[in-house]
């Protein structure tokens, strides 16, 4: 079964720096890490100390506030060093890597019961693929989701082509779409690109969405906010399309291998290419830059996360995006026409002249943090059917009622990176939406 999506409201970002599709692999490192801190909400309780010898697939540490869900090494090794913060929060656990990975054997599956699935995802660390709404955190394995949305294709600027990325993979993919389809007594739903010739069309089990539009039509709030909107006391779960391959081939081949192809963009990348890596690599042995002065992104530009140069590849992203630093400054910049600007406006540019016009930007924000002016140009780029001014706003005076009453249920903070991106206010759109989320899980569960 299948059905048309049509998302009008939202915006294209074309930036220069688009990989080929061409796969490389980089060369072998013994360099890897894995930061609790890419899962939100979780208080990490460690299971190993340093010196320990870890396999593929063995357990790191595991949540303090479900102690079912575990998190494992990508790679064997030996553990090198235990990052520590204030009050010995844990940071980064930084893992010598073997020349040959050895893995973890994990047990066989029978796909016919959800507990015993839930359990085999929980003890492999592959519970960590799956999210939830609301609270956009991992998924309570207590819960029960009415409904599973996974997201077939990214529509963020540069972002790496699912279909090309999971090629080979359908045997993986498709063990895994089996196996959540006894994880919900509601529906599996499947976003693709409407144009989309992927061989997802002819799995069955699931409801198949056509998307079209600009982005956040990839986003999976796009999809639920249209499909199943989230009230009160309800809950679905999320995954990403290339993370079921991980699923499958835990299930297939008895073993978690944290392999990704991912998309190396950006128009300070040399070379933009695909590369095949794993989970925590460094992104030393394979990234190639034009300059020094970039600004190095752990997925893409508008919701990404900064690295340093010796920094690795987080649990999450299937892209690392480079982009000039901007920390230069145009004379006169506000007062005179520019050309290589790109604005949603038609104030001082002339990018509405050139829609396919594809733009070298930097991160310069082209102004400073002030208090917000109504402008009413973010329900131009928002499609959900909410007010994302005035969620905004009730998030920042903590008015839970009102935040509940709006809409928060359904939205994460990736939902908002486009409003950040035109707010002449420079306001901190995400950081805003993910605090009230933690307000409203810590009050009201």
């Amino acid at each position: 079964m299948s059905q048309d999506i049509v998302v009008n409201r939202g915006l294209d970002l074309k930036l220069v720096g688009q990989p080929q599709r061409e796969i490389i692999i980089p060369k072998h490192t013994q360099d890897f890490s894995v930061y609790p801190s890419d899962f939100h909400g979780v208080f990490p309780k460690l299971v190993i100390k340093e010196n320990d010898k870890v396999k593929a697939g063995d357990v790191l540490f595991f949540d303090k506030n479900s102690e079912k869900v575990k998190f494992v090494s990508p790679v064997s090794g030996t553990v090198n060093q235990i990052v520590r913060g204030e009050r010995r929060k844990v940071l980064e656990i930084k893992i010598k890597a073997d020349k040959t990975i050895a893995y973890k054997k994990l047990k066989n599956l029978k796909i016919d019961n959800s507990s015993k699935i839930i359990d085999f995802l929980l003890e492999n660390g592959l519970w960590t693929f799956i999210k939830q709404r609301p609270y956009d955190i991992v998924a309570d394995p207590n819960s029960s989701p009415k409904d599973i949305f996974i997201s077939g294709f990214d529509s963020s600027p540069l972002s790496a082509d699912y279909d090309f990325i999971t090629y080979g993979q359908e045997e993986p993919i498709s063990m895994a779409l089996e196996l959540l389809t006894k994880l919900t007594n509601g529906s599996l739903h499947l976003s693709i690109r409407k144009e989309s010739k992927s061989f997802l069309r002819n799995v069955g089990g699931i409801v198949l969405h056509n998307v079209s539009g600009p982005h956040p039509s990839g986003n999976l709030s796009t999809i639920i906010n249209k499909i199943s909107p989230i009230n009160k006391g309800e809950v679905v779960w999320t995954v990403n399309l290339p993370d079921l391959i991980i699923i499958g081939n835990a299930i297939l081949q008895g073993k978690f291998i944290a392999e990704r192809t991912i998309a190396l963009a950006g128009s300070s990348v040399l070379s933009p290419k695909y590369v095949k890596t794993i989970i925590g690599q460094s992104i030393s042995s394979f990234l190639q830059l034009k300059e020094n002065n970039s600004r190095i992104i752990s997925g893409n530009v508008l919701t990404g996360l900064k690295l340093d140069p010796k920094g690795h590849l987080r649990h999450y992203n299937n892209e690392i995006t480079v982009i000039p630093e901007g920390n230069d400054y145009d004379l006169f910049g506000w007062a005179k026409p520019l050309f290589n600007k790109f604005s949603v406006s038609r104030a001082l540019t002339f990018s509405w002249l050139f829609p396919d016009k594809k733009y070298d930007l930097d991160t310069n924000t082209n102004g400073e943090h002030r208090a917000f002016v109504v402008t009413g140009s973010f329900e131009e780029v928002f499609p959900l059917d909410i007010y994302p001014m005035q969620i905004l706003k009730a998030c920042m005076y903590q008015d839970l009622d009102e935040m509940e009453a709006l809409g928060m249920y359904e939205v994460s903070p990736e939902d908002f990176a486009l409003t950040e991106f035109i707010c002449v206010s420079k306001q901190p759109h995400q950081d805003i939406i993910r605090k009230g989320l933690d307000l409203m899980k810590k009050e009201i569960g």
